[in-house]
Parts: structure tokens; C-alpha cells; sequence
């Protein structure tokens, strides 16, 4: 490879980024890292992932939402709860997170350069700087695609940022709208609608489909949609929108938006959120041979190799699940196949986070989907409100459901709605990478008061089912 100035060019420096930089690095490769914003994290850390999960933790806090059981629907940490107030504490910790990625990549010797890369053939990289000046020339013997997504917006909608936006736009925000209709009722946003909803904006989701978030068990979903209706989120499902418009009313201007059934919803702001956009406009993708799809998207392979053998795509950029935590792990596979060294991983047992409020997170196969494929299984529950520490903290929803096969006990799946569920998920994903049963979880002692406690009661009552 000493006939390339880099063993690794990594384009775009969020999390698949990062990591594939880091593990070519400690392979003790020679890498750049191009990052065509001014600091690295990718949307990740400056405009998506930690911000808006950031940004929730505000929420549960100045809302008082966990301690309502408790001391009333009316508590409220702060009464009067303000966009600065949000964002002061997403500020912070999103320079944080700059600061820690920064030290990372540079305490491994990886070159980070502020400039936009782009394919001038499949070995060479056009860098055009980010503060402007003539475009540099790199050679690469591997090159990584992480260049992420962008927000999709329709061409036909006058997004100003103020009164139609985009999730990306979130951050810029100046006031706290009184009322808000999101389009999509995707993950992000229905994270964004109970976000909302709990600060006391009066939501409505507007979706196409049928079902919220279809690739969640239904129980889980159902749960969901009692508690967004419990806090007036009004869901138009089914719904498809025509039109959007901002109007003048009487009391300022308003969004009008037009459902091509006829009606017509009125609200101070929109959230349009139709799913994202690989940012490949400009790679330049054809003077290297590598293609994308319409919505921008690279096709991979099992070892995350384009259509080009030394050219590789990960994270968003190649479409679902286009989490952070799958993104970095294809990173770190992707790095160590280009420099020929064996990785292993669970691409069967992913965990899902979906930071709603509350949380929700899965691992496994739903009941629906083992249905479908005529696998026999029972479940086990346990609701939060009867585990001490869920009494505690206030969380009277919760609600930890373990599938499994009746036969062998081996659980199939893992499904959690309530407090800290995206953390109390990985029991149970660690328990089936192992092949563990129903047993294991009946015969394990758990920490006293802890949500752990929910599997071992989900275990005892899919033992009683049997």
C-alpha cells in the first residue's frame, strides 16, 4: 500500500466515522478523516442523536414527568419551561461530546482535515476546505463512505425554520410553540411528539401508515398510544398531506395544513419529518463506480463493500437501521475487512432505543413476526408498577415482555416499554447471544430494588403460562 499516500481516507466523522477511523489506527494504518463541517460528531452529535436525546432528558427533568405519579398531574419542576432552557443543557453537553471525539482521533494519529471530500477517480480524493481556498488532492488504497443523511424536504414546502421545520431546525428554535402537528410518524418523530407533548404543546401526528413505529411489537406500540392520548397528542393515521402553507390569523401567523381526505388541521408550527437522505450529492460517486439509490443510498455487502472492492459504506448512509450503535460497530467491521483481520458480531441481535418518553427498546423477534413464520412461543410479562423500584422512581406504565420458545425456554425476544429500558435491554440481549433460557433468568438473583427484577418476574409468569 506505500504507493498510496493513506492506507484509510473516512469520509465524515459521526459515529461509523469515527470508529472505522479508530480501529484502521490501532490496525496501525495511516488515516485521514475529512469531516466538511467545521467540527466533527456528524449529525450525530451536533444536530441529531445527542442533542435530541439530550434534549429529552431537559424535558423529563423541568416537566417533573417521572415524579407526576406522585405528587400530581400539576408538578412541575419549572412552570414557566423555555427553548433556552432545553437547549442550554443540549449546548453543553454537544461540546462535550466535540471536545472527547477530537482528543480520540488525535491521541491515535488520525489526520482530520476540515474539508469536503469528493471522488476524483476510485483512489483519489478531492478535499475542498471548509474556510474556503483551492481543493487538495489525497490517494487512498481504502476509502470509507460515513457521510450520514440529511433531512428530506419536499421541494413544494417553504421551510423557514420558524414555523415549518425540520428536525435538524429544532435547535435554532426561539420560542416553545403553543401547538405543533408533526408529519411522519417515524422514530424521530415520535420522539419529538411526546417530547413535546410532555412540555404541554398540544401535538398531532400525522402518518400515512396504519400503525406507529409498524416494526415494534403491537402490545409495545399500543401502550405508547394510551400514554401519547393521555398526554392530547391527537394521531390522524391513515391521514396523507396535500398542502402546507403558512397564513396570517388573528393572533399571528399559523400553519395551515390539508389532508387529502378533506380535513383540515391548524397549528402554530409543523415538524416535517419523512425520513432522511444519504448526503452523497456531492461525492461524486460516479468518477469512482459506485452508485446510490434515489434517496442517496449505498448498497453494501455482508462485509460493507460498494460495487468498488476498496471502497466501503457505512452507517445511515446505507440505510435501516441507521442507529448509532449499529453504525459504529459496521464502522469497526468495515476497517478491520479492508485490512484483512477478523471481527465477529451479532448482526441477529441488534437492541433497539427508541428515546420516546417513555423509552422503549427491543431486541429479538416481536410476536407478529414470529407469527408470520409459524414459530411457536410464550410470553412472560412484568409491569413496572409492580416492581418496587418502579413504585419508587414513580413509572406506572412499564412494561418488560420476554418472548420465548415453549419447548426449549430459549427466549426469542425481548420487548420493553417504561424507565430505562434502553439500558435494562441488554440482559436480555446478552442472555440470548449466549443461548439462555427462561431458567436462567428464574434462577439468577438480582439487585434489590432494580428493574432488573422484571425478568425474573417475566420468568416466573411465562413458567406459570406454561
Amino acid at each position: 500500500m506505500s504507493e498510496y499516500e493513506y492506507d484509510l481516507v473516512v469520509m465524515g466523522s459521526g459515529p461509523a466515522g469515527q470508529r472505522a477511523a479508530v480501529q484502521a489506527a490501532k490496525l496501525g494504518k495511516r488515516v485521514l478523516l475529512a469531516e466538511k463541517q467545521t467540527v466533527v460528531g456528524g449529525v450525530c452529535l451536533n444536530t441529531g442523536t445527542i442533542p435530541s436525546k439530550t434534549l429529552r432528558a431537559a424535558t423529563m427533568h423541568f416537566s417533573g414527568y417521572n415524579e407526576r405519579s406522585i405528587y400530581g398531574s400539576s408538578y412541575k419542576v419549572k412552570q414557566e419551561v423555555t427553548m433556552a432552557d432545553l437547549l442550554g443543557r443540549a449546548d453543553h453537553v454537544r461540546q462535550l461530546g466535540i471536545d472527547v471525539t477530537r482528543h480520540q482521533m488525535q491521541r491515535n494519529g488520525i489526520q482530520i482535515v476540515a474539508a469536503e471530500a469528493s471522488f476524483l477517480d476510485p483512489h483519489r480524493i478531492s478535499l475542498a476546505p471548509c474556510a474556503g481556498g483551492p481543493a487538495s488532492e489525497v490517494t487512498a488504497a481504502n476509502v470509507v463512505i460515513a457521510v450520514g443523511t440529511t433531512t428530506t424536504r419536499d421541494p413544494d414546502i417553504a421551510f423557514d425554520g420558524e414555523h415549518i421545520f425540520t428536525s435538524d431546525d429544532i435547535l435554532d428554535l426561539h420560542d416553545l410553540p403553543k401547538s405543533l402537528t408533526v408529519i411522519g410518524a417515524g422514530v424521530i418523530g415520535i420522539e419529538y411528539a411526546t417530547i413535546f407533548a410532555t412540555l404541554g404543546v398540544r401535538v398531532t401526528v400525522v402518518d400515512k401508515r396504519l400503525r406507529v413505529l409498524p416494526f415494534v411489537d403491537e402490545e409495545i406500540i399500543d401502550n405508547l398510544v394510551h400514554l401519547m392520548r393521555q398526554e392530547r397528542v391527537t394521531l390522524r393515521l391513515g391521514e396523507e398531506v396535500s398542502g402546507i402553507e403558512v397564513v396570517d390569523g388573528e393572533q399571528g401567523q399559523k400553519v395551515h395544513i390539508a389532508l387529502k381526505s378533506g380535513k383540515h388541521i391548524h397549528s402554530e408550527t409543523v415538524l416535517y419529518s419523512i425520513g432522511r437522505t444519504g448526503a452523497t450529492a456531492g461525492l461524486n460517486l460516479d468518477a469512482a463506480g459506485v452508485s446510490a439509490d434515489n434517496r442517496g443510498r449505498i448498497t453494501v455487502n455482508a462485509g460493507y463493500q460498494t460495487e468498488v472492492d476498496h471502497i466501503y459504506a457505512v452507517g445511515d448512509v446505507i440505510g435501516f437501521p441507521a442507529l448509532a450503535s449499529t453504525s459504529m460497530e459496521q464502522g469497526r467491521l468495515a476497517a478491520c475487512h479492508a485490512f484483512g483481520v477478523e471481527a465477529n458480531s451479532f448482526p441477529n441481535l441488534l437492541p433497539y432505543g427508541i428515546y420516546t418518553i417513555p423509552e422503549i427498546s427491543v431486541v429479538g423477534k416481536n410476536e407478529q413476526e414470529l407469527t408470520e413464520a409459524e414459530i411457536p412461543y410464550e410470553v412472560g410479562r412484568a409491569v413496572y408498577k409492580e416492581i418496587a423500584r418502579g413504585q419508587i422512581v414513580g413509572d406506572q406504565a412499564g412494561l418488560l415482555k420476554i418472548l420465548f420458545d415453549p419447548e426449549t425456554r430459549k427466549i426469542l425476544g425481548v420487548h420493553i416499554i417504561g424507565d430505562g429500558a434502553c439500558e435494562l435491554i441488554h440482559i436480555g440481549q446478552a442472555v440470548m447471544s449466549l443461548g439462555g433460557t427462561l431458567d436462567y433468568l428464574r434462577d439468577t438473583v438480582f439487585n434489590y430494588p432494580t428493574f432488573a427484577e422484571c425478568y425474573k418476574t417475566a420468568a416466573f409468569d411465562g413458567i406459570n403460562r406454561l
